[in-house]
C-alpha cells in the first residue's frame, strides 16, 4: 500500500527542462493517509540529502511508509526506498528496497550503470544477484518524481497530452506513462492552493484495480510540490494528503480569497 503511495509521490511529469530546479538538499515532505476516505491509514515522508557515490555528488532521497491507527492491525506496512540520484542529470546510481506489506516483503538494492545501460539488481531476502540491459537515462521509481518535477514547463502543457519515462521497477523496464487533465484549486491544510492534476498509469494488479486508478495533484508553481493522491485499490480507496513540509527551494503559494 505505501509502496504506491511512494510510487505516486514518483509521478510527476516529463515536458521540458525548467529553468531553475524544483528542489534542492533539505526538503522534506510528510503526507498523512486515509482509506475509502475515512480510516486513519499510515503516514509516509520523502526527505532530500546530500551524498556522494563512487566520488560523484548524488542527492539521496529517503522515502518511508508505514500504518498507523486501526488499519495496522490486519494490515501492517514499514516500507524503506532509498535512491541516489546526479545532481546535475538526475539518472540514478543506486536504490534500494525494504518493504513489509502485510507480510509481502523484498530487500533490493540497484546498482546502476548508466554508461553502459545495465543495472546490477542485488536480492538480499532471496541471495540471488542478477544483471538486466536498462535504456538510457533510465530511471527508478523514487528518482523518476524528481526528474520529471525538473522538466515542467507548464506555459506549454495541454490538455491530454501525454509523458512518458522509461522506469526500472520489479526487475523489468516499466514504460510510465502520465497525462495532464488540466487545472484545479483545492482545499488543503495550508488552505485554496492551485493546482496541476495528472492521470499517471500503475500497474494493475495485487493492489491497483486498472491502470488509470489513480490521481495526482502538484502544486502550480515553481516547486510542483505533491499535495494529494487518489488510489482506486482493488478493495477499497487510498487517499494521500500532504500535511507538512519544509526546505522548499520556491516560495509556496496560497490563493487568498
Amino acid at each position: 500500500m505505501k509502496k504506491n503511495l511512494l510510487i505516486i509521490c514518483v509521478f510527476v511529469m516529463q515536458v521540458s527542462f525548467a529553468q531553475e530546479s524544483a528542489f534542492d538538499t533539505g526538503e522534506w515532505f510528510k503526507f498523512k493517509m486515509s482509506y475509502s476516505s475515512w480510516l486513519k491509514a499510515g503516514s509516509a515522508t520523502l526527505t532530500v540529502k546530500d551524498d556522494k557515490v563512487n566520488g560523484k555528488d548524488v542527492y539521496h532521497v529517503v522515502g518511508k511508509g508505514w500504518t498507523s491507527g486501526m488499519i495496522k492491525w490486519f494490515f501492517k506496512v514499514d516500507d524503506r526506498y532509498e535512491s541516489y540520484f546526479d545532481k546535475k542529470t538526475i539518472v540514478p546510481y543506486k536504490f534500494i528496497r525494504n518493504i513489509d506489506e502485510g507480510g509481502y516483503t523484498k530487500d533490493i538494492e540497484i546498482d546502476f550503470d548508466q554508461v553502459n545501460n545495465k543495472a546490477y539488481n542485488n536480492d538480499k531476502k532471496n541471495k540471488v544477484k542478477t544483471v538486466f540491459d536498462t535504456k538510457p537515462n533510465i530511471q527508478d521509481m523514487v528518482s523518476t518524481f524528481y526528474y520529471l518535477r525538473n522538466r515542467i514547463d507548464v506555459q506549454n502543457i495541454k490538455i491530454g497530452e501525454e509523458f512518458k519515462v522509461d522506469m526500472f521497477f520489479d526487475e523489468e523496464i516499466y514504460g510510465f506513462k502520465l497525462k495532464y487533465l488540466g487545472e484545479e484549486t483545492i482545499q488543503t491544510d495550508f488552505g485554496k492552493i492551485k493546482t496541476l492534476k495528472f492521470r499517471p498509469s500503475v500497474m494493475a494488479g495485487r493492489v491497483f484495480k486498472e491502470e488509470e486508478s489513480l490521481t495526482l495533484w502538484v502544486s502550480n508553481d515553481k516547486n510542483k510540490v505533491p499535495l494529494r493522491i487518489k488510489a482506486d485499490l482493488r478493495i477499497g480507496s487510498l487517499r494521500a494528503d500532504l500535511e507538512a513540509f519544509k526546505g522548499l527551494k520556491h516560495p509556496f503559494k496560497i490563493v487568498v480569497d
